[in-house]
């Protein structure tokens, strides 16, 4: 894989959260989303100052911080569907 490929992967993986089962669970999502998005944001930004060779490390760093901040907390949508 390439390393803009692997990038952009990490940024659709920051990006890419599973919705909320409920309302209820409304306030965790958002929270995991609003700190994920930042982490993409800060290394999509960091990525387009630098040179195309650095887009390995920014992948791995984002994929490290992203193992950080899980999306967990609220019950996910999709595995109330897959349990009806």
């Amino acid at each position: 894989m390439s390393d803009l490929r692997a990038l952009l992967d990490a940024v659709l993986d920051a990006i890419d959260v599973p919705y909320p089962a409920t309302t209820a669970d409304d306030e965790a999502y958002r929270t995991v989303l609003d700190r994920r998005l930042s982490l993409a944001v800060v290394v999509a930004r960091a990525a387009l100052a630098e040179s195309p060779a650095d887009y390995g490390w920014d992948a791995a760093y984002l994929r490290r911080k992203l193992a950080e901040h899980p999306p967990t907390g609220y019950e996910h949508y999709a595995d109330t569907e897959a349990n009806r």
